[in-house]
C-alpha cells in the first residue's frame, strides 16, 4: 500500500484520486485550501481530504512527510512551492505542468535529490512526448517531428468552437507564453498563436497553431538530432483568429484576470469532449525517406466507475501510469526523470495507460 498526496481538488485532482483509490493499492489524501472544493470530491474509503494552504511551507512539509509521493494538480504558478517541499521531505514528486519555467525549476531541485522528480506527466506535455520519442527510435536519421494535441468539444456551438475542458489558467498560459521549437537543428523560441496550419483526420478539418509548453523536455533531448520539431494545439477552424484578436487587439494578453473572467463566464464547460492526438515523424531508414504517424482520439467515458471527460481521463491516466511505473521500480527512484525516458509499450500495458487504447475506451463508453 502506497500513501500519496494530491495537491488540488479540481476536476483533474478528483479524477486522479478516484483512479488511484479504486485500485486498492493506494491511499490518497487530497489537499486544497478550499473547503468547498474538497467537499465536492466523491467519497471513497481510500480517500481523505485535507484543508491546506501550500503557501504555509511548514504545513505543506508536514503533509508530505512520510508520503510515498506528491502529485501536483494545482495551477502552474503554485507548483514550484510543492516541488520545494518534496525536495525538503524526500518525497517523490510528479506534476502536470506545461509551464517551461516551472519545469526548469523542478529540474534544478532534482539535482542530488534522494527522491524522483517527474514533471509534465499529463497529456501534452506527457503522453505526447512518450509517443513522439518512441516513433523517433524507428529511424536511423531524423528529419522532422510534429506533435499535435487538442481537447475539443464533441459538439461545438459558439463562435470559438470551444468549451472549457481544463484549467483556465493553464489554457491562458499556453496561449501567451513563448513556445520552444527546433528550427534547422537549433532549439529556439517562437511566438504563441502563430504558424497556423490545417489538416484533416477522419473527415474532420482542424486547425493547429503554436502554443507554449507542449514539447516538454523532448526539445532538449532531440536538439542536434532533428532538423525541425514543433508542437501545436489543435482547434476547430476559426478559433485562432478570435483568440488573437482578444489577446492583441484588446490587449488581454496583459490582462489575464480579465481574460480568465471572460472565458469562465462566457464559455460553458462540457463533459462531452474528445482528445485528438496526432504525431508525425519523418526521417531516413535503410536509405529511404519515410514517415510514421500516430493518430488517436479518446472520448469521454466511464473510468473507475465514474463518467469522466476525455481530458480528465487522458490527463489523470498519464500521471497515474507514471506513478505506477515509479512504484514498481520501472522508473528511477531519484533525480530528474524525463517523460521520454518512459517506454511506450510499458505505458500502454499499464492498467491506467490502457485508457489510451481506443478499443478499451469503446467498451467503457458502451458500458
Amino acid at each position: 500500500m502506497k500513501h500519496v498526496t494530491i495537491i488540488g481538488a479540481g476536476k483533474i485532482g478528483g479524477a486522479i484520486a478516484r483512479m488511484l483509490a479504486e485500485t486498492g493499492d493506494y491511499t490518497v489524501t487530497v489537499a486544497d485550501r478550499s473547503a468547498d472544493q474538497l467537499a465536492k470530491l466523491d467519497s471513497h474509503p481510500a480517500v481523505k481530504t485535507l484543508e491546506l494552504d501550500i503557501a504555509d511551507a511548514k504545513a505543506l512539509d508536514g503533509a508530505l512527510a512520510g508520503q510515498f509521493a506528491v502529485l501536483s494538480a494545482a495551477p502552474f504558478h503554485l507548483t514550484g512551492a510543492i516541488a520545494e517541499s518534496a525536495a525538503r521531505t524526500g518525497t517523490h514528486y510528479l506534476d502536470l505542468t506545461e509551464d517551461v519555467a516551472t519545469t526548469r525549476k523542478v529540474e534544478k531541485l532534482a539535482e542530488g535529490a534522494r527522491s524522483a522528480f517527474i514533471p509534465q506527466c499529463g497529456l501534452a506535455p506527457g503522453f505526447i512526448s512518450i509517443v513522439a520519442n518512441d516513433l523517433t527510435r524507428h529511424f536511423d536519421t531524423l528529419d522532422t517531428v510534429r506533435m499535435r494535441v487538442g481537447a475539443l468539444p464533441q459538439y461545438p456551438s459558439n463562435a470559438l468552437n470551444y468549451n472549457l475542458t481544463w484549467s483556465t489558467d493553464g489554457l491562458i498560459n499556453e496561449y501567451i507564453e513563448p513556445c520552444e521549437a527546433i528550427v534547422e537543428g537549433r532549439l529556439t523560441v517562437v511566438p504563441a498563436m502563430e504558424e497556423r496550419e490545417e489538416f484533416s483526420l477522419d473527415g474532420v478539418t482542424y486547425e493547429a497553431f503554436n502554443t507554449s509548453g507542449g514539447l516538454g523536455t523532448l526539445a532538449k533531448t532531440l536538439e542536434g538530432r532533428v532538423r525541425t520539431m514543433n508542437y501545436r494545439t489543435i482547434r476547430y477552424p476559426g478559433h485562432q483568429a478570435i483568440i488573437k484578436a482578444l489577446l492583441n487587439d484588446f490587449n488581454l494578453k496583459n490582462r489575464r484576470d480579465v481574460l480568465k473572467d471572460l472565458f469562465e463566464n462566457a464559455l460553458p464547460a462540457t463533459m462531452q469532449d474528445v482528445v485528438v492526438i496526432f504525431v508525425t515523424v519523418c526521417g531516413w531508414k535503410d536509405g529511404r525517406y519515410l514517415q510514421e504517424t500516430y493518430a488517436n482520439k479518446v472520448y469521454a467515458g466511464v473510468v473507475a466507475g465514474k463518467k469522466m471527460s476525455a481530458i480528465q481521463i487522458t490527463t489523470a491516466a498519464g500521471i497515474c501510469t507514471v506513478l505506477d511505473l515509479l512504484a514498481d521500480g520501472t522508473l528511477p527512484a531519484a533525480g530528474f526523470v524525463r517523460q521520454e525516458e518512459i517506454n511506450l509499450p510499458a505505458f500502454l500495458e499499464n492498467r491506467f495507460g490502457r485508457v489510451y487504447d481506443p478499443d478499451v475506451m469503446k467498451v467503457a463508453k458502451a458500458g
